[in-house]
């Protein structure tokens, strides 16, 4: 199939590449414009299963996504000497636990589509180091001025460009109309793999408002650390790294286990990140020719760990209602927002009442949690556990 249509995605993350895919293959010329001046390597691991597994297997990504997959035996959750205090398979949920069958990093699983798209003859676009700046559309189109000084004109605008979306602050307004904090912050970043982690488990310690994670990487001689706080929102935080840094350095000096190994390489780490929680709803996806696809439309925060499968089926379903009726775009963004919106109620659902069950405030309720975790590992919650996190597998995805 071949088209007229001229499609802009912004960002180069996996809900824009992914969707860019499927309308590369569809014959639409499409224009994808990307911030940072090269791909993002590293990041966390991403779990794919129901639904998202089933768009990676539709779209023909299983194949390089085994090549990178992660394996990792499941979760525990370590006392600061670094002894167990429960643990939860992989197997343990039937799949639908902390971990899943099918993990991969997040810049593994964008490589996987970079080179998809590389392979795949179209009229594709592909800029880094440039992002938008100004939005003027008309009931035809939209001209967009970039930061480059470029000024060109599409028929449909995708904003794929993250929970602080430039994209929809000029399609909609701005960003605090559309979110909600969520209580706390996470960060990210690369480590040497500490004596004290546990091959092949996802481990976590647990201190008052406070939690140090160490889990495995593609190399076994580096790990991801994944760090969280329970504080109330602190609008300086943003863009002051060394303000981040003390932070996490004062919430994790009590704390054990592999915590000092993870704060020595606090100041080197390459690919540190560190950012609110928070929650993206959005009363409608698009605003005129200008439409709204992963974190940037519906961000239910990394705290529901369903963030990439909302990307890749986000990605799916706008892409397939799109060349279903390429003459009109009206009515496939209409379609799109009613098609995804059932999967999104379900998936950013926080699971076990969110931050303030994860991070106790007081060494009380962390005995209480600890306690309350081990007794949902028994034989006897397993069949509640179960029911209770799988939340999204009987979401009936459409076919195009």
């Amino acid at each position: 199939m071949s088209t007229n249509l001229r499609i802009l995605v912004a960002g180069g993350g996996i809900a824009g590449n992914a969707v860019a895919l499927q309308l590369i293959r569809a014959g639409i010329a499409t224009t994808v414009v990307e911030r940072a001046t090269a791909p993002r390597p590293g990041g966390q691991a991403v779990d794919l299963r129901g639904p998202s597994r089933e768009v990676a297997e539709r779209m023909g990504l299983m194949d390089g996504i085994r090549k990178h997959q992660l394996h990792e035996k499941g979760m525990v959750l370590v006392h600061a000497d670094g002894s167990t205090a429960y643990e939860m398979s992989m197997e343990m949920f039937e799949g639908n636990g902390a971990i899943a069958e099918v993990e991969i990093s997040r810049g593994d699983l964008n490589d996987v589509l970079l080179t998809e798209l590389a392979g795949v003859a179209g009229d594709l676009d592909y800029r880094y180091g440039d992002w938008i700046e100004t939005l003027d559309q008309d009931e035809n189109g939209v001209t967009v001025g970039f930061a480059s000084g470029r000024s060109e004109r599409y028929d449909l605008v995708i904003g794929a460009d993250g929970v602080h979306s430039a994209t929809r602050r000029l399609a909609f307004g701005p960003e605090e109309q559309f979110t909600t904090y969520l209580g706390g912050y996470m960060s990210f970043y690369t480590i040497p793999t500490p004596a004290a982690a546990i091959p092949e488990w996802m481990a976590m310690h647990v201190v008052p408002r406070a939690s140090v994670g160490v889990r495995p990487d593609a190399d076994p001689a580096t790990s991801k650390a994944i760090l969280t706080f329970r504080i109330d929102a602190d609008p300086a935080l943003r863009r002051d790294v060394a303000a981040q840094r003390k932070l996490i350095r004062d919430m994790l000096a009590p704390a054990g286990w592999c915590a000092p190994d993870v704060l020595a390489q606090l100041d080197t780490a390459t690919d540190f990140y560190f950012d609110e929680l928070v929650r993206v709803d959005m009363p409608t996806l698009s605003s005129g020719r200008v439409t709204l696809l992963g974190d940037a439309g519906y961000c239910g925060s990394p705290l529901t760990g369903m963030g990439t499968a909302m990307a890749l089926v986000g990605a799916y379903l706008l892409a397939g209602e799109i060349t279903a009726t390429p003459g009109d775009i009206t009515s496939a963004l209409v379609r799109y927002d009613a098609a995804v919106t059932p999967f999104l109620e379900k998936a950013k659902t926080l699971p076990g009442g969110g931050i303030k069950m994860m991070l106790p405030t007081s060494k009380v309720g962390l005995v209480v949690m600890q306690r309350v975790g081990k007794l949902m590992t028994t034989r006897l919650f397993r069949p509640i556990m179960t029911k209770m996190l799988d939340t999204t597998e009987d979401y009936v995805l459409p076919s195009y």
